[in-house]
């Protein structure tokens, strides 16, 4: 499994805590200084800085697939 330094496009996390909307599954869509995230139920796209997502993030739920050949 990832390590918590090791996020990658596309990955599927879960937070501490959900969304207004419910869901409690981010798309990671932005990796970087700044990681911006997308909720995987109604779209919404919100911006942390990285230091704030490594207090609030809980586990990968699902890693990226690696199709680059």
């Amino acid at each position: 499994m990832a390590t918590s330094l090791n996020y990658q496009l596309h990955d599927i996390v879960e937070m501490k805590k959900p969304h207004a909307c419910g869901a409690n599954s981010w798309e990671i869509t932005r990796v970087g200084a700044d990681m911006k995230l997308s909720c995987t139920n109604c779209g919404r796209g919100i911006m942390m800085s990285r230091f704030d997502f490594n207090k609030r993030i809980k586990k990968i739920l699902q890693v990226a697939n690696q199709k680059e050949e």
